[in-house]
């Protein structure tokens, strides 16, 4: 398709109009044209009359028109400064999972060395994240999926960033890295109740992996408990344990981490003041 590139996005922005508000369509809008004409969004917003040509367009908005994410047509999603690679068998990153990472890399500061673990990592972001921010911090990821892990050691060696991948499970103690000991552990495990998944956005529900989004309804917290159990052999002492937590059980959780042995307990609101973030440490007493 040839056309200037105001025509384009409005072009886009028209295929997805059921699926999205007017600012997102936008904001996919220009995503996806810039990355198809190998161009910087800014030639979108200031460039807007300049004819372009691109090909694959017609192809890729019947793709965005039935549902799937524009970071899977494209293949990447920016994530505290680093691109991550991204594909059907893992989540994409989201926003508020970068302000985890920034309260991990917070904690990280208290020790000389840190060795840190990322459970239930995915493409690997929260991993590559910190490893790029801390130079002088040795990371571990674990992942029961051997496709998410396969994306996250391709992001690994593209970004040049030396991070342990090993598969293991998290719902089995851990039982490839249950005597290794880590000062910061980090997680953004599977929270969704399945009864939520009629009530969510097709593009999630149709394309990204369920094995990384839901639990049963019966037991949302099973994840959380099961790695707040292995971290108490896992943690150096002094360590922190950090999750991403679900906005609707994030007080549920707090309560299952005091059950489970765990003081210095600390709720954080995300950037749409919605309480999605834990600290917390073992109580050594």
């Amino acid at each position: 398709m040839k056309a200037t590139r105001a025509e384009i996005l409005n072009y886009i922005s028209h295929r997805i109009e059921h699926l999205y508000d007017e600012r997102e369509r936008m904001h996919i809008a220009r995503m996806v044209a810039a990355s198809l004409s190998g161009e910087q969004e800014t030639k979108y917003l200031i460039e807007r009359n300049e004819v372009v040509d691109i090909p694959t367009l017609e192809d890729v908005a019947e793709e965005l028109a039935k549902g799937r994410p524009a970071q899977y047509i494209i293949g990447h999603q920016e994530f505290c400064g680093i691109n991550i690679k991204v594909s059907e068998g893992v989540l994409i990153p989201r926003p508020e999972t970068e302000e985890l990472v920034l309260w991990a890399e917070e904690k990280i500061r208290n020790f000389t060395n840190p060795q840190i673990l990322d459970i239930c990592t995915g493409s690997g972001c929260i991993a590559l994240a910190l490893a790029h921010r801390v130079k002088r911090a040795k990371v571990t990821a674990v992942d029961i999926s051997d496709e998410a892990l396969a994306i996250a050691c391709a992001n690994g060696v593209a970004l040049s960033l030396d991070i342990e991948f090993i598969k293991d499970d998290a719902l089995n103690h851990l039982p490839r890295i249950s005597d290794r000991k880590f000062d910061v552990i980090v997680s953004n495990p599977p929270y969704i109740p399945l009864s939520e998944r009629k009530s969510m956005h097709t593009n999630v529900v149709d394309y990204e992996p369920s094995i990384a989004l839901f639990v049963a309804d019966n037991d949302p917290l099973i994840f959380y408990r099961e790695i707040a159990r292995c971290a108490k052999t896992l943690l150096s002492e002094n360590g922190y344990l950090l999750f991403e937590v679900h906005e609707t059980l994030a007080e549920q959780t707090a309560e299952m981490l005091h059950t489970e042995g765990y003081d210095a307990i600390e709720l954080r609101h995300d950037c749409f003041d919605k309480p999605r973030m834990i600290c917390c440490q073992p109580n050594l007493k």
